[in-house]
């Protein structure tokens, strides 16, 4: 018997996975020009058009495993605390899409597929808990940002509930580190008010560092609630 002839979309299948692996290689052994003077530098130069170049590196960043961090920080200094913000979690959001929808082109049959190891728990969590496990666990950083927009992309979650709440939860961890480096960029050129702009930078980060523990506390508050609704009720009947 011959073989069987490879089907077009496996080729093209094939093609991305090689497209974006070695784009990945290509990033990361350039990864020295990634810092955030550089960033500034060659994204300020396209002036007006500034904003759409760095959401558009941002996207682009995500799905390649480049530390989102220090993206989110280069807005801040490119564009304050304000702007910066917005446009770090639209560039953001679109790049967590991207890896998503390129994990579900490539492997979307494991979305219909009980998985183990890591896959397995999330796809547990999505199937009992839908777009309120994806916002907990962008609240929560239980999994590395890029590698958890893979992840997710082989479960079934819809794309519009994906979106949505990554663009929400992700907004407070965005906040966070624009302010962060807006903050730094104030302390560089010695602004008057430096002390109160690096406490509230401070003040953020331990905002954002202290969300897992106020979640848990709170989803451990309404489980036992709801426990006690529940039994409650059984003792009625």
């Amino acid at each position: 018997m011959g073989r069987r002839p490879v089907s077009r979309s496996t080729t093209l299948r094939l093609l991305v996975v090689f497209v974006l692996v070695a784009a990945m290689a290509w990033a990361w052994s350039n990864r020295e020009m990634l810092d955030i003077a550089t960033l500034e530098s060659r994204v300020a130069e396209f002036g007006a058009l500034a904003p759409f170049v760095y959401i558009v590196l941002y996207a682009a960043a995500v799905p390649l495993c480049l530390p989102g961090s220090l993206m989110t920080m280069a807005a801040g200094v490119l564009f304050g605390p304000v702007f910066g913000a917005f446009y770090a979690l639209v560039g953001a959001t679109i790049g967590a899409t991207i890896s998503m929808l390129v994990a579900r082109y490539i492997a979307g049959e494991l979305a219909t597929r009980r998985g183990g190891g890591r896959l397995g728990h999330i796809k547990e969590g999505v199937d009992a808990e839908g777009w309120r496990f994806v916002a907990f666990v962008r609240l929560v950083p239980l999994f590395p940002f890029n590698i958890l927009n893979y992840l997710l992309g082989l479960t079934a979650i819809p794309l519009r509930h994906y979106v949505l709440t990554t663009f929400i939860c992700m907004a407070p961890g965005s906040a966070a580190y624009t302010y962060a480096g807006y903050a730094g960029r104030e302390a560089a050129a010695g602004s008057d008010d430096l002390v109160l702009k690096l406490a509230m930078a401070f003040g953020l980060l331990a905002g954002v560092a202290l969300l897992p523990v106020l979640i848990k506390r709170w989803k451990g508050h309404f489980a036992a609630e709801a426990e006690a609704s529940a039994q409650a009720n059984e003792e009625k009947n």
